[in-house]
Order: C-alpha cells, then sequence, then structure tokens
C-alpha cells in the first residue's frame, strides 16, 4: 500500500514512516526539503498519485496566533483537494487533546479549524487527539521560565513518549477510517509543575519550578480536565521514569 506522511521528516513523521516501512509499504516521506509544500502546492499532485492513506503529522513553524491559523487553514485545504483528485481513502490526521477545550489559545484555534476543514471534505478520515508529548517538556519549562524559575500551572498532565504515539500512528494508518476522533494519551498522570520539576532534576537542571495556577500554557489557562484524555484513550507504555532515564543518557 501506498502511504504519504506530511510532515515525516519530523519527529513523529521520521518513527512513523519507518514503522510503516518495516511492515512492508511504500511510504513517502513527504516535507518541503523534499519538495512537497502542502503551503504552496508545491508537489503534492505527484506525491499523492496512487496514495490509499495520507497522513498528516505536520505542524506550524510558528506559534503566533495569525500564523498558526493560516498555517493549518491553507494546509489542510490544499493537502484535502489534492486527497479528493488523487482518490486518498484515508486521511490521517494528529491533533491534540483538549484542542476545543483551550479555545483562548491562537495554537489551538488553529488545530480547531484544521479538524473542521477534515470533517467536511467527504474523505474518510481518522483524528488522533494526543497529549502532548514527553519530548516537549524541555520547550514547556522554556516557555515559563523567568530567571532562574519556572511558572507553571499545577493542572494535571498525561504525557506520551514519541514512541508509543508512532505506533499507533502506525497502527491508525494500517485500519479502517473511523469517521471519527479517538484519544491516545501516557499511561500516568501527574501535575505539570511537578512533572517538570521532576524532568529538570533528571536533567540536571539548575532551575525550579513554582506553581502557578494563572500561569498561561500557549496562551490558555488550564485546569485539571484541560490536558488529560476522558475518552477511554489508547494508552502508551513508557512512564515518566523511563523516559528520565533514557533521556539523562548521553547521546
Amino acid at each position: 500500500m501506498k502511504i504519504v506522511v506530511i510532515g515525516g521528516t519530523g519527529l513523529i513523521g521520521s518513527k512513523t514512516v519507518e514503522r510503516l516501512r518495516k511492515r512492508g509499504h511504500d511510504v513517502i516521506a513527504a516535507s518541503p526539503n523534499s519538495g512537497v509544500n502542502t503551503i504552496t502546492g508545491e508537489g503534492l499532485a505527484e506525491a499523492l498519485s496512487g496514495a490509499e492513506v495520507v497522513l498528516d503529522l505536520a505542524n506550524s513553524p510558528s506559534f503566533e496566533d495569525k500564523a498558526v491559523l493560516e498555517f493549518f487553514e491553507t494546509s489542510g485545504r490544499n493537502l484535502l483537494a489534492a486527497e479528493k483528485l488523487a482518490g486518498v481513502k484515508h486521511h490521517i490526521a494528529l491533533s491534540v487533546v483538549g484542542t476545543e477545550r483551550l479555545q483562548e489559545s491562537g495554537y489551538f484555534r488553529g488545530k480547531l479549524a484544521q479538524e473542521k476543514l477534515i470533517k467536511a471534505s467527504g474523505i474518510p478520515y481518522t483524528i488522533v487527539h494526543s497529549t502532548q508529548f514527553m519530548e516537549f517538556l524541555g520547550g514547556i519549562a522554556q516557555s515559563g521560565t523567568v530567571g532562574q524559575t519556572v511558572h507553571l500551572s499545577p493542572a494535571y498532565v498525561q504525557p506520551i513518549a514519541s514512541d508509543d504515539v508512532a505506533d499507533a500512528m502506525a497502527d491508525v494508518a494500517l485500519s479502517a477510517p473511523a469517521n471519527a476522533t479517538i484519544e491516545i494519551a501516557g499511561p500516568e498522570r501527574a501535575r505539570l509543575s511537578e512533572l517538570v520539576a521532576g524532568y529538570l532534576k533528571a536533567m540536571k537542571d539548575p532551575r525550579t519550578t513554582e506553581a502557578d495556577v494563572e500561569a498561561r500554557y500557549f496562551g490558555a489557562r488550564l485546569n485539571d480536565q484541560s490536558l488529560v484524555s476522558d475518552d477511554n484513550p489508547r494508552l502508551g507504555s513508557t512512564t515518566f521514569e523511563q523516559w528520565f532515564a533514557k533521556s539523562a543518557q548521553p547521546t
């Protein structure tokens, strides 16, 4: 089966491509670097020719409100139009648990716009809502850093390791379209401020963390339901301690 992975050279994309190729499928890792651009449309028709399944794993290069919305709307329209012409049978998109609950954030408004385009396209689809990736904990810490203190919400989170996300995306690619949204999440919940404190300790980072209920998460105020799965998710197997231990090893 020919499968096209948009954003196929990114964190999740590269791991998903690897898994699908190991299962014997013809996989194109599509990205601007490989001549496939969902914003300009360059290379889309050629890449999608003969494809049965498309996974959209691309992310906006900018988190600025207007730029994010333009990216997901333009990319989504161009990609779905090209898929219709190519006769693609299953469109899969990776989105975020809590998207509809966090509309204060420009990023999540962009993701919701993307999801609406998919649902209205007429192409059989599966939207995968994932909790945030453990690999983003460093970026989350940086976003809340003032001096040597990291200010973060104490709301519950349920991060998932990128390897577990890629396992799920590969399985979805080889399954029938759900024509619905499914959820994937990590096996454990923790308070964001405490989890990042543990991450910094594991990384031997001298910064301290401070719980602040008013601290924003990419522009949105969190509560204990904002970023955790509540819809019978597929759970990853990697625990925080396992991921910390692996991440702390020198590369």
